[in-house]
C-alpha cells in the first residue's frame, strides 16, 4: 500500500486525519465563503437577466484567472513559513510575514494593471451585444481595484494557516460573504444614490469585500495572543527584494500551475462565448457550482501543504510521507461522496441559477461531466498540495501544462468545435476533455508524490545508518 499506511496503526491514521480536518475545515469554510461571493454574483445577476449573467460570467473569468494565478505565486509563503515553524525558526516567521505582505501588495498591483490592460483585447475577441460587452468591462475594472487587497489577504492567509490558526481566516471570510450580498444588491439596482450598474456592480462589490478581508484579517492577527510571539505587527519592515527571489523561485511554478488550470476554464468560457449567451450562462452556472465544491479538496490541499511542510521542516520524512497518504485517502472519500450527491441533485442545483428551460437542459448534461471528474480532480489537487509541502513545484507545473493545455484545451477544441474525431460536440466536448485532462494529471502527480516521498525517506534512512 502506498505511503506506508499499511504499516501504520489505525489509531495513528485516525489521529492524523482528525488533525488534517481540524486544520482544513476552517479553511474550507473560508474558501467556500470566498467562492460563494462568486456564487452570489452569478445568482443575483442571473435573476436580473441572461445578459447580466453572461457579463458576470466573462468578467469573472478574467478576474479569477488573474487572481488564482497570482494567488499561486503568493502561496509560496505556505511551505516557507511551515518549514520555519517545523524547524523551530520562530524568530524569522514575523519578518517573513511582513515581507509576504509587501510581496502580496506588489503582486496585486501587477494583477490590477494586467486586468485593465486586457479590456481592449477582450473587446476585439467578443462578438456579443454592445451593452453586454460594456457591462463586462465595467465589471473587470471594478474587480481589478480589489486585486492588491486580495493578494495581501492571501499573504495573511498563508501566515495564519502555517501557524495552525485558520479560524480567523474563516471568521473574516464569513463576515465578508454577508457583506457582499447587500453590496451587490445596492450596486446592481443603484440604490441609496449609487449608480445602477447591473451585473457589473458585482465586480465593484467584490473589490470592496476584498479590502475588508485584508484589513479585518490583519487587525485580527495583530490583536490575537497566539500570533504575538511571532512578531508580525511589532514593527515596520521595508521591502527586502533579496527575499523575493526565493519567494518567486518557489512561487512562479505554483502560479503557473494554478494559471494553466484556471485558464483552461477561462479559455473555455471565451471559446464557448461564440456559441451564444445560453451556452455561456449554462457553462458559467455549472462552473460556478463546481468551483464551490472544489473548495473541499483545495482546503485539504492547503492543510496538507502545511502539515507536510512542518514535518519536512522538522526533518521527519516518514511523517511527511504518512501525512501525504492520509490526505489522499481522506480527499478521495470526500470526493466520492460529492460525486454521488451531484449525480442525485443535478436538477435542484441548476435551478438555483436560472429558470430558463434551455439553460437548465444544457446545465443538466454538464453536471454529469462535473460529477465524473470529482475523484480525479481531488487526487491531483491534494497531491499538488503535498508536493508544495516538500517544496517540489517545477515538475508539477509541467504535468499541469501538458494535462490542462495540451489535453484539456487542445482536445476540448477538437471535440467541441471541429469534426476531426467526432461530430462537433459544442460545450459538451470541452467538458469531456476536462475529464480526460484531470485524470491524466491525477495519475502523474500521485505517482510523482509517491516516488519523491519514498526517495527522501530512503535517503534519510541511509544517512542514519551511515558510519
Amino acid at each position: 500500500m502506498l505511503f506506508e499506511l499499511n504499516r501504520a496503526p489505525r489509531g495513528a491514521i485516525s489521529r492524523e486525519a482528525r488533525s488534517l480536518i481540524h486544520l482544513a475545515l476552517p479553511m474550507m469554510i473560508a474558501q467556500v465563503a470566498q467562492v460563494a461571493t462568486g456564487f452570489v454574483d452569478t445568482v443575483m445577476a442571473g435573476n436580473v437577466s441572461t445578459d447580466d449573467l453572461a457579463a458576470v460570467s466573462l468578467g469573472s473569468s478574467i478576474f479569477v484567472t488573474a487572481y488564482v494565478t497570482l494567488m499561486g505565486v503568493v502561496a509560496a509563503l505556505n511551505p516557507i513559513l511551515s518549514h520555519q515553524f517545523g524547524s523551530g525558526e520562530h524568530g524569522d516567521i514575523g519578518e517573513t510575514g511582513r515581507q509576504g505582505l509587501w510581496f502580496g501588495l506588489f503582486a496585486g498591483i501587477l494583477g490590477m494593471i494586467a486586468m485593465i490592460a486586457v479590456e481592449p483585447l477582450l473587446r476585439l475577441w467578443l462578438t456579443l451585444p454592445e451593452h453586454v460587452e460594456d457591462m463586462t468591462m465595467l465589471y473587470i475594472t471594478g474587480a481589478a481595484l480589489g486585486m492588491p487587497a486580495a493578494l495581501m489577504h492571501r499573504s495573511l492567509h498563508a501566515y495564519a494557516s502555517s501557524l495552525n490558526r485558520p479560524r480567523p481566516i474563516m471568521l473574516v471570510s464569513l463576515i465578508a460573504l454577508a457583506l457582499n450580498i447587500p453590496l451587490n444588491y445596492i450596486l446592481i439596482h443603484g440604490l441609496y444614490g449609487m449608480p445602477k450598474m447591473g451585473g457589473a456592480g458585482c465586480g465593484w462589490a467584490t473589490a470592496i469585500v476584498f479590502w475588508f478581508n485584508a484589513i479585518a484579517l490583519y487587525i485580527y492577527i495583530a490583536r490575537a495572543k497566539h500570533f504575538k510571539p511571532y512578531g508580525l505587527t511589532e514593527r515596520m519592515s521595508w521591502p527586502d527584494f533579496r527575499r523575493y527571489a526565493g519567494f518567486l523561485k518557489l512561487g512562479i511554478p505554483i502560479g503557473l500551475s494554478f494559471f494553466v488550470e484556471v485558464s483552461l476554464f477561462s479559455f473555455i468560457a471565451l471559446l464557448v462565448a461564440k456559441l451564444g449567451t445560453l451556452v455561456v450562462a449554462s457553462h458559467q452556472a455549472v462552473l460556478n457550482f463546481t468551483s464551490i465544491i472544489y473548495m473541499l479538496p483545495q482546503s485539504l490541499s492547503v492543510a496538507l501543504s502545511v502539515r507536510v511542510g512542518q514535518a519536512v521542516g522538522a526533518g521527519d520524512y516518514l511523517q511527511a510521507r504518512f501525512v501525504s497518504g492520509v490526505g489522499l485517502v481522506a480527499g478521495l472519500i470526500a470526493a466520492f461522496i460529492t460525486m454521488v450527491l451531484v449525480l442525485l441533485l443535478r436538477e435542484p442545483i441548476i435551478r438555483m441559477y436560472t429558470n430558463d428551460p434551455q439553460v437548465i437542459a444544457i446545465g443538466l448534461t454538464l453536471l454529469l461531466f462535473a460529477a465524473v471528474y470529482q475523484l480525479t480532480d481531488a487526487a491531483q489537487t491534494i497531491a499538488s498540495g503535498a508536493l508544495r509541502g516538500y517544496k517540489l513545484t517545477t515538475i508539477p507545473m509541467f504535468i499541469h501544462i501538458v494535462s490542462f493545455w495540451v489535453l484539456g484545451l487542445g482536445l476540448g477544441i477538437v471535440l467541441g468545435l471541429t469534426d476531426y474525431l467526432v461530430p462537433a460536440m459544442g460545450v459538451n466536448g470541452f467538458w469531456a476533455a476536462l475529464v480526460v485532462s484531470l485524470s491524466v494529471a491525477a495519475f502523474f502527480l500521485v505517482w510523482y508524490l509517491a516516488r519523491e516521498s519514498r526517495q527522501r525517506l530512503h535517503r534519510q534512512h541511509l544517512a542514519k545508518i551511515a558510519p
